[in-house]
């Protein structure tokens, strides 16, 4: 009786993490296939509007997942720089993303806060996301995929990832987190 016991507990317990280990690590639903990066869209910080990103027809867009305490935070700086000096022809985005440390932890307004008195951030910063996962914004879902995006899939490991969009929406890039918004890694493609 207490082998019977034990066998069913342990095949019990096995099936439970089974099922706990698929939901944990299943992917997102694709909810962009087929759609140009034209097609996406996102909430603001503020959730009071939404981004459209056909609104950046003819410009080049860098989007950015950010956080608020990480070690890559002061590449906002750069970030604002390189966005004031290239205003006519690039867009940069930031997608605040909790998903690394929990390096983003704060509420809409605290990021707009800190963002603005540390970096005097001006770019449009997005509600917070998922960039990965099963939770992972169609945005992210657009831009990791290659047969979404039609040039490569990338997996974001950290905060600061950068993705470069041309002027007519594909994809032409993606920088790791150590690549610095200022480097020549990302100007060879703003000229």
């Amino acid at each position: 009786m207490k082998m019977k016991t034990i066998i069913i507990t342990l095949s019990a317990l096995s099936i439970g993490a089974f099922i706990f280990y698929s939901f944990k690590n299943r992917k997102a639903e694709n909810t962009v296939k087929g759609k140009g990066f034209y097609n996406l869209s996102i909430k603001s910080l503020d959730g009071k509007s939404n981004i459209d990103f056909s609104q950046f027809k003819g410009k080049k867009v860098l989007l950015v997942n950010v956080a608020s305490k990480c070690g890559y935070t002061p590449q906002y700086e750069g970030l604002e720089k390189l966005y004031e000096a290239n205003k006519e022809k690039l867009v940069i985005i930031g997608f605040p993303c909790n998903q690394f440390l929990y390096q983003e932890s704060g509420t809409a307004d605290e990021i707009a806060t800190f963002c603005k008195k540390n970096y005097g951030v001006t770019f449009p910063l997005t509600e917070k996301i998922d960039v990965k996962g099963k939770d992972q914004h169609p945005v992210y879902q657009w831009l990791t995929n290659k047969e979404n995006n039609g040039v490569k899939d990338v997996t974001v490991k950290w905060n600061f990832g950068k993705f470069l969009i041309d002027e007519n929406g594909n994809f032409v890039e993606y920088f790791p987190s150590g690549t610095e918004p200022l480097s020549d890694e990302i100007a060879k493609f703003l000229k």
